[in-house]
């Protein structure tokens, strides 16, 4: 990797940061079909997953708040980020349970550092999208029972109605 490439993986590095939540796991002794599925699950959820360079990664987050987690980079790292907060830990917290070989070292959310109990708390919690269907449930409810009462009269007077009708025809 020649001085210009490292440069720009190095800027890469420190926008990811910036923008994302990410979270440093170890991916030691995943196999290729293991670490391909991890990035299919992540994909799906909205997140990304990228191998850096220790070293690279470090010089990146130096000077940022993030550089509080540079020691979790030692060993083979891997770099799983997502705009939506939750999107990444949900995706890399689920795999893990079901493969012991994917540990997760810990991780940033904006300024907030985050070790291993903050990711799982983190997984647990609603994604984005799970959030805003659940508030566009609660503004919808109310509008959707004062239609039921507005219309319930209507539907009373017209059995009332047609009742009077059956009795008179009889």
């Amino acid at each position: 990797m020649d001085r210009t490439h490292k440069a720009e993986m190095v800027e890469w590095i420190g926008g990811v940061f910036d923008k994302n939540t990410v979270l440093v796991v170890g991916n030691g002794g995943l196999s290729v079909s293991d670490f391909e599925a991890l990035r299919g699950d992540l994909r799906d959820a909205g997140a990304s997953m990228r191998v850096v360079k220790n070293r690279l990664a470090k010089i990146a987050i130096t000077g940022k708040p993030s550089e509080k987690i540079a020691h979790l980079f030692d060993g083979p790292t891997a770099l799983a980020f997502s705009e939506d907060p939750v999107a990444a830990a949900k995706a890399v917290h689920k795999y893990a349970k079901t493969n012991e070989k994917l540990t997760i070292l810990g991780g940033v959310m904006g300024d907030e550092i985050l070790d291993q109990a903050a990711v799982k708390v983190l997984a647990s919690m609603p994604s984005r999208e799970e959030l805003l269907a659940s508030i566009v449930a609660t503004i919808t409810s109310p509008a959707s029972g004062i239609a039921g009462a507005i219309g319930a009269p209507a539907a009373n007077i017209a059995g009332i109605l047609s009742t009077l009708e059956e009795r008179e025809a009889a």
